[in-house]
């Protein structure tokens, strides 16, 4: 680790494991799997105008999102300078390089969001990242990861202490009594048309 990084994880993904994963997780076919996550997860949403994606990687969700709704406003927050340089390839995205574990945001954001990210994150950094998105969502927050009742630690691809399943939604409400669970749903990785990671997505609403 780095003395740039509060975590080991976070040297993880700004170095050469985090480049490589920039260069495999491409394609269209993927974006489509974006979008039907993306448009089933937003269909309670309400008008959304602005976004900001925590751990976008080289930008998929965004490049999705814009498909969806063609009008709206871009930003993200990436540790990986390599997946930084591809996002700013993407016209009308603010791309921010960074840890989501420091405060970047300096307004709110219709949807703050992440997926596949916060399985990534060292347990004990995750309060605030939860703090983060919270104060980066003017009113919407959706996540999308690997879902657990209980907290537990997975070998990823040969590491360990690199991947962790847990009701991320659950705490997050938890933490935050101004949030609501709007809507919930499941991607299938046998999906016939769109083929994905098991995510389950979880949709909150600041209210009151």
């Amino acid at each position: 680790m780095t003395d740039a990084w509060k975590t080991e994880q976070e040297a993880f993904w700004s170095g050469a494991f985090g480049n490589d994963y920039a260069d495999r997780n491409r394609g269209e076919a993927l974006v489509a799997g974006r979008s039907h996550m993306l448009s089933n997860a937003l269909r309670r949403a309400g008008p959304v105008t602005s976004a900001i994606e925590f751990g976008p990687n080289i930008g998929l969700n965004l490049l999705a999102l814009r498909r969806l709704l063609p009008a709206i406003e871009l930003a993200a927050i990436e540790i990986n300078a390599k997946a930084v340089e591809s996002l700013k390839q993407i016209d009308g995205v603010t791309a921010l390089h960074g840890s989501i574990l420091e405060r970047h945001a300096t307004r709110t954001y219709d949807l703050a969001f992440c997926s596949g990210v916060l399985i990534h994150i060292n347990p004990d950094a995750l309060p605030t990242v939860y703090d983060n998105l919270h104060a980066a969502s003017g009113r919407l927050i959706l996540v999308a990861e690997y879902y657990n009742p209980a907290p537990v630690a997975i070998p990823y691809r040969g590491h360990s202490d690199r991947l962790f399943k847990r009701d991320f939604a659950g705490e997050i409400l938890d933490r935050f009594p101004d949030l609501r669970l709007v809507d919930y749903g499941f991607q299938y990785h046998r999906d016939p048309n769109f083929p994905a990671d098991d995510l389950t997505w979880f949709l909150l609403e600041k209210h009151g």
